[in-house]
């Protein structure tokens, strides 16, 4: 199964991301997080001891690896293969975190013309697509805000789009594009998923936006002040308190996805 997490910076993606990636792996599940967001958070949320954490380095910044990987021999500046040679990336670079959960770190693109085919761009892209159609494990992805840099191929192994909003309408607004970029790219199971909400005046407001959307709100999680006390220790929210209101959301949603997995896998 491929999850992919998306929506605004500061919504609560990584510790979703991270916690429903630890709850996979603590069933057994072989499990591969990445981390594609800029902040490049996701190893606190595992767990990642520290020491290890720090010898992390992003594929977007193995500059070796990115031109021996894309360039072309004889081609110019601006030549670069689209298709470079990806498969064994993952294995390579991936680290162990607790309950054997694998990480790997891409990183994002921090050129100012993010669109542009850069060898950077070549290189993501094909690492994402080849994550999402070709590796058989539980695949969760914690993107950068928004998904201008997901192209169609890319999208094509998705299995799990889930659309990260918190109570505000910046966040609701570009959830909204998201969601309507998810479909265009051909995304089947896309949800979305309220976080840091106090009371149900929130979810009210929330309800009657999304009216429209074609996509209703699928799972709430509360604001949880443990959390931030985790945050704050330089724990993972799940080693902090596995049993605080926000974690006992969390692992809802989980078995939600887990039997959401069984019916598409008809294990």
């Amino acid at each position: 199964m491929k999850i992919a997490v998306s929506g605004k910076g500061g919504v609560g993606k990584t510790l979703i991301a991270g916690t429903l990636a630890r709850l996979f792996a603590k069933e057994g599940f072989n499990v591969l997080a990445i981390d594609n967001d800029s902040a490049m958070n996701l190893s606190y949320t595992l767990g990642i001891d520290k020491e290890l954490k720090e010898k992390i380095i992003p594929i977007s910044e193995m500059k070796n690896l990115i031109e021996e990987r894309v360039s072309v021999k004889g081609g110019g500046p601006g030549i670069y293969n689209i298709n470079p040679e990806v498969s064994d990336i993952p294995d390579k670079y991936k680290v162990t975190g607790p309950d054997g959960i694998q990480l790997l770190v891409l990183g994002s693109i921090e050129e100012p013309a993010t669109g542009c085919l850069c060898p950077e761009n070549a290189l993501i892209r094909t690492l994402l697509y080849n994550l999402f159609v070709k590796r058989d494990e539980v695949i969760i992805v914690d993107f950068e805000a928004g998904l201008e840099h997901l192209g169609r191929g890319t999208a094509k192994g998705i299995d799990v789009m889930l659309v990260i909003t918190e109570p505000s309408q910046k966040s609701l607004d570009l959830c909204s594009k998201i969601i309507d970029l998810s479909k265009k790219l051909g995304i089947i199971n896309i949800f979305l998923i309220a976080n840091k909400v106090f009371d149900d005046s929130q979810l009210e407001i929330i309800n009657q936006r999304v009216q429209d959307w074609g996509v209703p709100l699928y799972h709430t999680i509360p604001f949880d002040s443990e959390i931030g006390k985790a945050d704050l220790n330089g724990e993972s929210p799940i080693d902090f308190n596995p049993d605080s209101k926000g974690l006992g959301a969390i692992k809802s949603l989980y078995l939600k996805l887990k039997q959401l997995k069984d019916e598409l896998f008809d294990l």
